[in-house]
């Protein structure tokens, strides 16, 4: 291959002439001119000047354009991508290829499990942006995100997917400012926007609003509708891209849960975990004060997070209030009426308990950490909101474990004071912590405790203590009425849960029954590399 400079020459030398046309080699040479034309000489020196001096700016150019090509040839990273081959308007259903980040961290499972401090992939950005994939849009998707942090976040993945799959134009989502929380919070205060449009521009535009011409109309007519839940990409393709077709601009008012966990092409499933870890990232701010949360917890050697869902919109609405005195169940129950939107009004809680549907107590929670042999120097940190019942109801956790912490403890009033009456935007600081601990162990198998266990599996298996509340329950209660000593008690417990500690499995699938199988985002098994285990399905 001929060298990059001499190439170059001989593009130089092939250059065209003043007039635009390419200079012909002259058959005979060019006299030389008489004295008497100086002046016009000192005119065609200019000239030539002028030519040698554009050659080279020219050929500087192109060098440089050359070499950055090179470079980003040989060292520019880029997030997964799925192939850009993909029919219009839908995909094929056979996905093919391992996720590159998936496979890094399913390999890392094979060698040693990963503690380290802040996520890896999911915080390296691309040094250039992505070549934006060129289509015909069907039209533009407008969504608005309805319940706390993580169940929005699930969603805006869900919705990323479905907008790429029918070819659409998403518009920034909207999030729940009329919830329980009342958080005011838009898009731009929780995730990096610019960083969510870019880093998925090789797969589907994402605009920060509808173009003007749309405004009047959706104002006029607007079309607006909630998609049915678990859905296949049959419905949407069959029933939702016609609507769009119609109307140019479809929103969707409800967004939880609106994407089946199973049965969904590979490469449906894969752009799912693409958006959750490396499209969806939190704020600048919020990241560096999660990663100052992270420094001062490492300084202390490994810690455990606790996700101790016992706040009380979680007692009201899940009528769960056992170990609450008969003046706080009152004031559950009337809050819980309080709410219109919240259809379960009669619940019988000690059933719900018996059945290992409840959150575990504070009190509870206390003999299963002791019994699953954590020590009173455990640092464990306190992932949630208020706790109802205050320090009261921590004193029995706080006196078996006196390194108990909180981000208020943590960080100063001044640092927080931002983040005070937007709990989303604090619940991305204990998200944050939660991924990044040595440890993991929810209360209650709630939003948050699957979205941070799926997004553990994601980052190299961390472990994850994902406990048996059913089982759990009914040791208690034996304990509690002396029917089993503590040795029995802590051997029982510790047994229940020696596969429940975050390694790779498969999803169990009940096919019917989406609300009682394994959710998606909590063990996202397609991006995690070949697991050498049987899909677990459920007949009923």
């Amino acid at each position: 291959m001929r060298p990059l400079r001499a190439w170059v020459r001989g593009v130089g030398g092939a250059m065209a002439d003043d007039g635009g046309r390419p200079r012909k080699k002259p058959s005979s040479p060019t006299p030389t001119p008489p004295p008497t034309a100086a002046r016009g000489g000192g005119r065609g020196r200019r000239r030539g000047g002028l030519r040698r001096w554009a050659l080279r700016v020219g050929t500087s150019a192109l060098l440089w354009t050359a070499l950055m090509q090179l470079a980003s040839i040989s060292g520019a990273w880029r997030p997964p991508r799925l192939p850009t081959s993909w029919p219009s308007p839908c995909f094929d259903r056979h996905g093919r290829g391992p996720n590159a980040t998936a496979s890094a961290a399913a390999a890392a499972v094979l060698g040693e499990e990963e503690g380290g401090g802040a996520l890896r992939s999911s915080h390296s950005s691309p040094p250039a942006l992505l070549p934006r994939r060129v289509y015909k849009s069907n039209g533009y998707l407008r969504v608005s995100c309805n319940g706390g942090l993580n169940q929005m976040r699930a969603a805006i993945c869900d919705m990323v997917t479905v907008a790429r799959y029918l070819n659409l134009t998403l518009v920034i989502p909207e999030l729940d400012k009329t919830s329980f929380w009342a958080d005011p919070s838009d898009f731009g205060d929780i995730f990096d926007v610019n960083h969510f449009i870019n880093s998925l521009r090789d797969e589907i535009k994402i605009v920060k609003g509808l173009p003007q011409k749309f405004i009047g109309k959706i104002a006029k007519e607007p079309f607006s509708m909630p998609p049915i839940s678990w859905s296949s990409e049959r419905y949407y393709l069959k029933q939702i891209l016609p609507l769009i077709r119609k109307h140019r601009v479809i929103h969707f008012n409800k967004t939880d849960a609106r994407l089946a966990n199973n049965g969904l092409a590979v490469k449906l499933q894969r752009l799912r975990c693409r958006v959750n870890y490396e499209a969806i990232r939190f704020t600048p701010q919020i990241e560096a004060l999660g990663n100052k949360l992270l420094s001062i917890l490492r300084r202390s050697g490994p810690f455990v997070v606790l996700h101790l869902r016992y706040e009380m919109d979680m007692l009201a609405f899940s009528g769960c209030t056992h170990g609450c005195s008969d003046k706080e169940t009152e004031e559950l129950t009337r809050m819980r009426y309080a709410y219109p939107w919240w259809k379960e009004k009669e619940i019988d809680s000690e059933k719900k308990r018996l059945e290992g549907l409840c959150p575990l107590t504070p009190e509870e929670i206390t003999l299963v950490l002791r019994a699953l042999g954590f020590t009173r120097d455990t640092l464990i940190y306190i992932a949630s909101g208020e706790i109802y019942g205050g320090d009261r109801r921590l004193a029995t956790l706080r006196a078996a474990f006196p390194k108990i912490v909180r981000k208020e403890m943590l960080l100063s009033p001044d640092e927080l004071r931002p983040f005070h009456n937007h709990s989303t935007q604090m619940a991305a600081l204990d998200y944050l912590v939660s991924v990044a601990s040595d440890i993991f162990i929810p209360s209650y198998d709630g939003n948050m405790a699957r979205v941070v266990e799926g997004h553990r599996r994601y980052v190299g298996f961390r472990k994850t203590i994902l406990l048996d509340k059913k089982q759990l329950v009914e040791l208690l209660d034996l304990l509690k009425d002396g029917k089993l000593s503590w040795a029995e008690f802590s051997a029982a417990v510790k047994d229940i849960h020696k596969d429940r500690m975050g390694q790779p499995t498969r999803r169990k699938v009940i096919p019917g029954r989406p609300k009682e199988e394994d959710y998606f985002y909590a063990n996202p098994q397609e991006c995690l590399g070949h697991l050498k285990t049987t899909t677990r399905t459920f007949l009923l």
